[in-house]
């Protein structure tokens, strides 16, 4: 299924009625960042479309250059990883297939078509995943955004209850009853925050790109294998030396890979 990005216009009469109210140096900044706005806009939309028509012309690799350039260009969205995944897919690199079907999931996690195809990849590519900690699977039903928004509202409704209550004449129970419960559910969701970002399926998730590679208990080409990683498997970085990543594995295991194998999930 293909996504078309859709290019918002400005409404005149809206812009008439903010430049009247601006000074002449303002009116001329508005005009510029609107202009300048609605151009990368433009540009952006052309530049899908053209990615676009190069799949549906089976140009699978000059599709993956299109999505990439946006990419790259920091015109993120799920549908564009998506888009980039069944490229890759079509190209055979399972691996960045899979990884660009993450990065959808990233951003939109209830991506259905991103979610299937993923599963048809890791099947085909036999990739090996990392399993989710307890916190993880306890946070399953928001992403760290979700979160975040929630943490944050939930944050200053305590605070204004809280002031409400202590400079208020009338001093209810139910008022400083609620501003602990606003307090206590911030808390609950900046620790669930922190359970995702610092889980397996976390900030550090990164995903193997190459194929035949295998992680090593040593900084060397010729150390013992650890693990064979399939293109498409995940691993979580917990550090990195020079052109190598010390890493958690599937299968609770620890090793050493080249860093050119795998990429990070989130960018």
């Amino acid at each position: 299924m293909k996504h078309q990005i859709t290019v918002r216009l400005y409404n005149c009469s809206n812009i008439q009625l903010l430049l009247r109210f601006a000074g002449r140096s303002a009116r001329s900044v508005v005009v510029i960042l609107m202009l300048a706005t609605s151009s990368a806009l433009a540009e952006s939309g052309a530049q899908f479309a053209k990615a676009n028509q190069e799949y549906a012309a089976g140009h699978f690799k000059e599709a993956v250059d299109g999505y990439q350039s946006l990419a790259h260009g920091g015109k993120w969205t799920a549908n564009l990883f998506y888009d980039l995944g069944n490229a890759y897919f079509h190209t055979g690199d399972l691996g960045r297939a899979i990884l660009n079907y993450e990065r959808a999931l990233t951003l939109d996690r209830h991506h259905p078509e991103a979610q299937a195809n993923l599963r048809i990849a890791r099947d085909e590519a036999r990739a090996l995943e990392m399993t989710p900690t307890s916190g993880e699977r306890f946070t399953q039903f928001a992403s760290a955004n979700q979160l975040t928004i929630a943490a944050a509202m939930a944050f200053w409704f305590g605070v204004f209850s809280l002031a409400r209550w202590i400079f208020s004449g009338r001093r209810s129970s139910g008022a400083i009853g609620l501003s602990i419960l606003s307090l206590l559910i911030f808390a609950i969701t900046v620790a669930s925050i922190f359970w995702i970002d610092s889980g397996n399926k976390g900030r550090g998730l990164a995903v193997v790109t190459e194929n035949d590679v295998e992680a090593r208990l040593a900084t060397a080409d010729n150390a013992r294998s650890v693990l064979a990683l399939p293109p498409g498997s995940e691993i979580k970085i917990l550090s990195k030396r020079g052109d190598w990543i010390y890493a958690a594995l599937p299968n609770d295991l620890r090793g050493w890979i080249a860093a050119k194998n795998a990429e990070q999930v989130r960018l």
